[in-house]
């Protein structure tokens, strides 16, 4: 026999072989297992007390020790209020059918507009574990919009079908990024909703002034308005809400973003028709 060899037919370098191609697999399935952690297990839609898990099945709940006391534990009790985005009919018996939402879209959390489960709790900073997202009169001095700047606070709001829905009452700014999230728009009808920043354009109003020297009308000096191009004026009554009129969580920033973003499919029956 030559050297290295066990046997005639099995020698150290087979061994190390097979030894590798046991670990890599025992590796995979550790890794897959793992990954169920969030997730799991999924939700049929023939009954609540099915659980799919598939294989390998999910691993056993694990505690994890995070920063500022928010400790969690997975995988954890995976429960979805109402079945969120279910409330659809199959267009037709087929499998991979069409489905057609039964109710509002935009709340149901159907297609575009589903949105995550995360953790009800603000996003935190990484130097005080104060929130991370916060109303512009929380920051005090240290924030504020430059002088070159458009201040949207003031300024109408204007949605898809051309009406005035409120003003900007106020800046949420992301003080770890010094960036804009969202505005808080005061509605006529008195509620306060957030509007994300990106689904917002400056424009120009459409009445030009009228009075004043030929100089002033000449010279465009229209105010700015924003708008919104993903929902309707009606729409804009059921934008989700905070708790706390003084943070956003997470679970409320996914829902809010999720509603502005189904609009863009679902806000009129035109949009949701083929283009051809």
């Amino acid at each position: 026999m030559f050297t290295g060899a066990i046997t005639q037919y099995i020698d150290v370098a087979q061994l190390v072989l097979y030894v590798f191609w046991a670990f890599f697999f025992l590796l995979v399935l550790y890794l897959h297992r793992e990954s169920k952690r969030e997730g799991y297990p999924l939700v049929s839609d023939r009954s609540d007390k099915i659980k799919h898990q598939g294989f390998p099945a999910m691993p056993d709940p694990k505690h994890y020790r995070l920063p500022y006391g928010r400790d969690i534990e997975l995988p954890g009790d995976r429960r979805e209020e109402g079945n969120i985005g279910t409330n659809v009919t199959p267009l037709g018996s087929f499998l991979g059918a069409p489905l057609v939402p039964n109710g509002d879209p935009l709340v149901d959390g159907v297609g575009p507009a589903a949105w995550a489960e995360r953790r009800d709790v603000p996003d935190v900073d990484n130097a005080e574990g104060g929130n991370r997202i916060r109303p512009l009169a929380q920051l005090g001095d240290h924030f504020g919009v430059a002088d070159f700047s458009t201040d949207p606070r003031g300024l109408d709001v204007r949605a898809l079908d051309g009406v005035v829905v409120g003003k900007v009452s106020e800046l949420w700014i992301d003080h770890m990024e010094a960036i804009v999230r969202y505005y808080e728009v005061q509605l006529n009808s008195g509620k306060s909703v957030l509007l994300p920043m990106m689904f917002c354009t400056y424009k120009k109003k459409r009445e030009a002034p009228t009075g004043g020297s030929l100089a002033d009308r000449m010279i465009d000096r229209r105010e700015k308005e924003i708008h919104v191009k993903s929902i309707t004026s009606e729409q804009f009554e059921n934008v989700p809400t905070l708790k706390d009129s003084t943070q956003v969580t997470m679970l409320e920033e996914d829902r809010v973003q999720a509603y502005y973003g189904g609009g863009h499919l679902y806000a009129t029956r035109q949009r949701t028709e083929s283009l051809i």
